[in-house]
């Protein structure tokens, strides 16, 4: 177990390293001279060589991308070029709006799709199983910014029952922060929500079809007993794994939902950085986005050998 345990965090070192290196190679090739953005198409060779060298942009990529990680490591992500605040700082305070949302849209996605799924694939063919193929079916085919305009007509427009929009902060209040963080959730989650009903369904219909079901039936075990005993449990691999994937989406592909409603998220802050070709805020934020990808996939991975028996032997 520990030496599994090992590769994979050994693994998630070295695809850091690659990526960050991508991310930083990409980020050099845009279009765009910082220098000459802050400064002005009318600024002058020198000054503009100077502000080049204070920079480090003059530098050979390899050494400023060493500068970099060195940078990461420590803690230090580097001084925004459009704000002129650590970038650190601006990512801990768009973090503050877009982590609650991503966690609040996730629940209500686990909320409304485990147990549609479930109660799909327990009464396959039934009502519960046409409700759940109609609403995977429109919920996977609406985008979200969609709904999200959808979600503002109705609910602050026409009926005035929540905010259009904005973000109060946490400092005014955990009640109103909440309130403006609704109907981007559920705009987010709804789409996530169907996707997840979808595999939930498919993955308990497989395992009640396992022998280990029908042996369970053969003992006298109800049917409810079967299906949250033994189907449940072992279908949760497939949706430990999409719940994965979905979080990471939430959290880095909220943008669209972000803008709609105004909220001042990471994913704003990135469309902002890539308007303004602040190219350090965006090294730092794709970076993020990429490490939390890949941290959560490592997690997802340990999850398995907490919840299948058979995999820590393997491991073992």
């Amino acid at each position: 177990m520990i030496a599994l345990l090992s590769r994979r965090i050994a693994g998630l070192v070295v695809t850091l390293l690659v990526v960050s290196f991508l991310i930083f190679a990409v980020m050099d090739l845009l279009p765009g001279d910082p220098a000459s953005i802050m400064l002005g198409t009318s600024a002058a060779p020198d000054t503009l060589a100077a502000l080049r060298h204070d920079m480090g942009l003059d530098q050979p990529l390899i050494v400023r991308y060493g500068h970099w990680v060195a940078g990461v490591l420590r803690g230090d992500l580097g001084q925004s070029y459009t704000y002129s605040v650590p970038v650190a700082g601006l990512i801990a305070e768009r973090l503050a709006v877009t982590l609650p949302l991503a966690i609040f849209a996730i629940l209500i996605s686990i909320a409304i799709a485990l147990p549609l799924g479930t109660f799909a694939a327990a009464r396959r063919g039934g009502i519960a199983d046409i409700a759940a193929t109609l609403f995977s079916q429109m919920g996977i085919a609406v985008p979200g910014f969609w709904l999200a305009l959808l979600m503002i007509i109705l609910f602050s427009t026409t009926l005035g029952l929540m905010p259009a929009g904005g973000f109060p902060g946490w400092e005014n209040g955990i009640a109103a922060a909440l309130q403006a963080l609704v109907m981007p959730a559920f705009a987010l989650a709804l789409p996530q929500a169907a996707v997840l009903t979808r595999v939930t369904r498919s993955a308990v219909l497989d395992v009640l079809h396992e022998d280990f079901t029908r042996t369970a039936r053969a003992k006298g075990l109800s049917d409810k007993g079967v299906l949250w005993r033994h189907a449940v449990p072992n279908a949760l691999v497939p949706i430990l794994t999409v719940l994965g994937l979905q979080f990471t989406f939430l959290v880095a592909g909220a943008v669209l939902v972000e803008n709609v409603f105004n909220l001042p998220g990471l994913g704003r802050l990135a469309l902002q950085a890539l308007a303004q070709r602040d190219i350090i805020v965006m090294q730092d934020v794709v970076l993020f986005f990429a490490a939390l990808v890949i941290i959560m996939n490592f997690i997802v991975d340990m999850s398995y050998l907490a919840i299948d028996p058979r995999l820590r032997r393997e491991g073992a």
